[in-house]
């Protein structure tokens, strides 16, 4: 990079995962040891712990596990500090320890969930006191540099006895090793200050050294591009610096920059594929990244990140651990005393999320060694054959027979699983599964009209067609905007937030005139807040609901804004009544209580069009109907084997569908069969889903995760369960379970989790495309949960399709979600059909469980004063040019004379006009005298 040439990587941006996206449960400790404290491999991640003295170290996951989580566990390695680990670049479940016992051990770990060996592979002591570095050689299997107090060994782990070589010893304590990345040279760093490069097949005694450093501090030693070196350290008067060497001239660095002063050692990580070098501070809350270059300028600022705790020691993943997608070309993991806490940098990119920037990502090193130890010592430099980050150059991972897609099914979408541009979708895309199959054949051959000669003219149907097909499927509501309500209309000074209802739970629930919040306090106590009451809520105690349990799921009365039904943890659903006007006094006994669950609740549904019927699941695996008239439970359904993540009436209230945690999705008809009517694969991921009812009843909307994890939309046919999702889409990557709620009158499907900021908008069709992604909404800081009001409390003048209120930590917040459009002042009828009137029951629950079916009646929501867009009158076109007469207009000769001399004339000004100076005022005479 040069001072005139833009660097593609100057504006990577470091984003830190949000708080569920941690590794906690990590006690790390603070020990004096040579070592980074914390490695990651493509899989695993391990760290130094407090416990037994440091003899023992913490184990993880890179990503999280089925549950969504991160299981933490721990392994006893020596008997004394561990001072340093590497995971071998070929194996990314073994990693190679060394302590002040004396001993360097190699560990075959398996995932964190499993039980770890409580023996090593191999151990090598090599009799020369307290070991402070392992390093595993970059291109070779089975070497290892080991650092003692004071010399380098290069160790053939297949010759356990002794080491291929002992180096030079150091003048005072080894502070740092790294190998080149070519595996040829070695160098160090010493609290002598004197910097060394071996060459350890030719010479025992380095081919390069020099009395570089400025201080005996701690320092660190990095190869960066080239033949330059990299060192971390102090200058003489203690700030900390970076310098650039060039390793066959160690007498003078190339280049240096200052960090800053603090006590810290700084701790350098270098991505030889990007440049980018990543400098943390022990004991700092500051991540600093800079670009690195062979020329000036030789270190470039990247970016300043401020963490949230102080550092403890850092990694970096490997890069083919990367999302690539999202255009990340960088993920650190920064330990902290309790937690580990990745960062990701990416490069802003305008198609993030749906192709691959083939520019940003050069083909990298793979995984497959070059040589073994024994060729290396002989004289080999063979180098790792690098591959491609492309991911579909990647080896496809073979999922279980019964939860692939149908063939069939998957080419109707219009993409294989695969397909990596449908990968962490994160800008508005008119098009989220573009299908190959909807572009018709545009070769001369199958060209209508071409064999003949002649090329006949398109109707302007075929026209309109044809952009289409080019373009891809449109959406009006493409542009949908969400927009946070003034603030004259939140619920401010929330207090007690219960953080930790179940996943099964939206988290709160809402009506048309008040919402219901649970809260953190003994109890199961519940929160009843007024709409109509905005404004800062009192500092003193507030009335509400004594429930005696804890909330595991709550839900109003779609028919009765009064009725309250909460299900605690004590297999009980407990309904409350809440009088007019709001709570004035805490409530403490509930107007029925319904009991038949033998196990904790999972969630409860009321029926959309029956009053009074309500439907609830449990961990006893059964899923019951209760009529809330009688307070008698009515029907049980059976055939889950799991957890059931979630249960969606359709629309007309006939069927109940629901999505488990063993891998099904089913339909049942409760009043004809206790057993599924229909059944199949559901999402292959198990930490959670929801599903609902989309397209007029035609298809079911599941999200949940995939196998890697990661978040997924899935569309299934309501008749054809069985065969499986006909389309699905990528979300991101995220923990949360994605909560959906559709809009039946415009097919607007409204998507996010608690704990997110983003909100994601798509709208459904039951053919291809499936999905049109919508442009998004952000809130300014993550949400603890979105409900929606019923569509009467729209503003139509505003063009609102949706109404929400957003829960955040401390405040209620309604959220409008508008289409633009020009002519606010017509009823927009192509966006608002006739709506179901679903705030009031359609017939009885004994009416229903009888046998009889009904539907809402649908009113329309045009305001008397307003006209349909549709009916608009049409305006007369406004010219706005003057017509082509005047500009072709001929002029005569005596004309063009004319208009020039008057233009000369207006540029020289009148001639009898008196000149400017001749206004100044002249000096008396008797002023020129001394």
């Amino acid at each position: 990079m040069n001072r005139f040439k833009t660097s593609k990587f100057k504006n990577t941006t470091p984003k830190i995962a949000k708080k569920d996206g941690w590794i906690n449960n990590v006690r790390a400790g603070s020990f004096s040891c040579q070592g980074n404290h914390i490695k990651a491999s493509t899989k695993l991640v391990a760290f130094n712990t407090e416990q037994a003295g440091g003899g023992m170290l913490g184990l993880s996951s890179v990503k999280p596990g089925s549950d969504g989580g991160w299981t933490v566990t721990q392994i006893s390695c020596h008997s004394d500090l561990v001072t340093d680990m590497d995971f071998s670049p070929f194996d990314e479940c073994l990693l190679a320890t060394c302590s002040g016992d004396e001993t360097v051990k190699l560990w075959r770990l398996c995932d964190p969930e499993l039980q770890q060996p409580s023996a090593p592979e191999l151990t090598l002591c090599p009799g020369q006191g307290r070991l402070e570095l392992v390093l595993f050689h970059p291109t070779s299997s089975g070497l290892l540099a080991v650092g003692n107090t004071k010399s380098p060994l290069i160790w053939d782990t297949s010759r356990q006895d002794t080491p291929l070589a002992v180096l030079e010893q150091h003048g005072d304590q080894l502070q740092s090793m790294c190998w080149k990345q070519d595996g040829s040279l070695l160098a160090s760093s010493c609290k002598d200050k004197m910097l060394r490069v071996f060459d350890p097949r030719a010479q025992l005694t380095p081919v390069q050294s020099a009395k570089s450093l400025q201080n005996n501090k701690d320092s660190r030693i990095l190869w960066a591009k080239d033949d330059l070196l990299l060192t971390t350290g102090f200058d003489m008067m203690r700030s900390r610096e970076v310098r650039l060497w060039d390793s066959r001239k160690l007498s003078s660095s190339v280049s240096s920059a200052s960090l800053g002063t603090s006590s810290g050692m700084v701790i350098p990580l270098f991505d030889d594929d990007t440049g980018l070098l990543i400098l943390a501070g022990m004991g700092d809350t500051v991540v600093d990244c800079f670009e690195v270059s062979a020329s000036e300028p030789f270190f470039s600022q990247v970016s300043h990140c401020l963490t949230d705790t102080s550092t403890r020691g850092v990694a970096m993943v490997p890069k083919v651990a990367l999302d690539v997608m999202s255009c990340e070309v960088m993920r650190v993991l920064q330990l902290t005393d309790s937690c580990i806490v990745p960062i990701s940098y990416q490069v802003p990119r305008k198609h993030s999320g749906q192709e691959f920037h083939d520019d940003i990502y050069p083909n990298t090193v793979g995984t497959t060694p070059a040589m073994s130890a024994e060729e290396w010592w002989k004289g080999g430099n063979k180098q790792v054959e690098k591959v491609s980050l492309h991911p579909d150059k990647q080896p496809k991972q073979k999922a279980p027979p019964a939860k692939q897609m149908p063939a069939k099914k998957e080419l109707a979408s219009g993409r294989s699983k695969e397909d990596p541009t449908r990968a962490c979708s994160t800008s508005s895309s008119p098009l989220s599964t573009p299908s190959s199959s909807a572009v018709p054949s545009r070769s001369p051959s199958s060209t209508s009209g071409l064999s003949s000669g002649f090329l006949h003219s398109p109707s302007p149907s075929q026209s309109a067609k044809a952009i289409q097909s080019m373009m891809g499927p449109t959406s009006k509501f493409r542009h949908i905007q969400g927009a946070v309500m003034h603030r004259d209309t939140h619920i401010t000074n929330l207090r007690g937030l219960n953080l930790t209802t179940p996943g099964e739970c939206d988290g709160f629930c809402v009506n048309r005139q008040r919402v219901a919040v649970p809260l953190a306090i003994s109890g199961g106590q519940i929160g009843i807040f007024e709409r109509s009451q905005p404004g800062r809520l009192p500092e003193t105690a507030l009335s509400t609901i004594q429930n005696s349990v804890n909330v595991v799921d709550l839900s109003w009365d779609p028919f009765d804004t009064h009725r309250l039904a909460v299900a605690g943890d004590d297999a009980k659903i407990r309904v409350w009544q809440v009088p007019e006007g709001g709570l004035k006094e805490t409530l403490t006994e509930p107007e029925v209580i319904l009991q038949g669950h033998t196990e904790k609740i999972y969630s409860i549904k009321f029926h959309p069009l029956a009053s009074g019927l309500m439907v609830s699941s449990s961990y006893d695996l059964s899923v019951r109907l209760w009529n809330l008239e009688s307070g008698e439970q009515v029907k049980l359904l059976s055939g889950h084997q799991d957890q059931v993540f979630g249960m969606a009436w359709s629309p007309d209230g006939e069927l109940l569908a629901t999505v488990c945690k063993d891998g099904k999705v089913r339909i049942y008809d409760p009043r004809k069969s206790t057993a599924p009517v229909q059944e199949g694969p559901g999402p292959e991921g198990q930490r959670g889903a929801r599903v609902v009812w989309v397209c007029e009843g035609k298809c079911l909307l599941v999200s949940g995760f995939d196998s890697r994890s990661e978040r997924v939309l899935y569309l299934y046919s309501a008749d054809s369960l069985s065969s499986g999702a006909v389309a699905s889409t990528s979300i991101d990557i995220s923990p949360s379970t994605l909560i959906p709620f559709y809009d039946p009158d415009t097919s607007v499907v409204i998507l996010t989790a608690k704990g997110d900021t983003r909100v994601h908008i798509y709208e459904m069709f039951p053919e291809e495309p499936y999905f049109i992604e919508c442009s998004s909404f952000n809130s300014p800081e993550p949400h603890k949960g979105l409900a929606f009001l019923p569509k009467n409390e729209c503003n139509v003048r505003d063009v609102e399709i949706a109404v929400g209120l957003l829960l955040t930590k401390t405040t209620i917040e309604p959220v409008a979600f508008r289409v633009p459009r020009v002519k606010k002042e017509f009823f927009q009828d192509d966006v608002y059909t006739d709506t179901a009137v679903c705030w009031e029951p359609a017939l009885t629950a004994s009416a229903w469980l009888s046998g009889s079916n009904g539907q809402h009646k649908k009113i329309s929501l045009k305001p008397k004063d307003m006209i349909p867009v549709s009916e608009a009158p049409k305006e007369a076109p406004v010219r706005k040019y003057l017509p082509s007469s005047v500009y072709l207009e001929e002029k005569t000769d005596e004309q063009k004379k004319e208009e020039l001399l008057s233009a000369m004339v207006a540029k020289l000004g009148n001639m009898d006009d008196p000149l400017p100076q001749e206004s100044f005022e002249g000096v008396d005479e008797d002023e020129w005298d001394d």
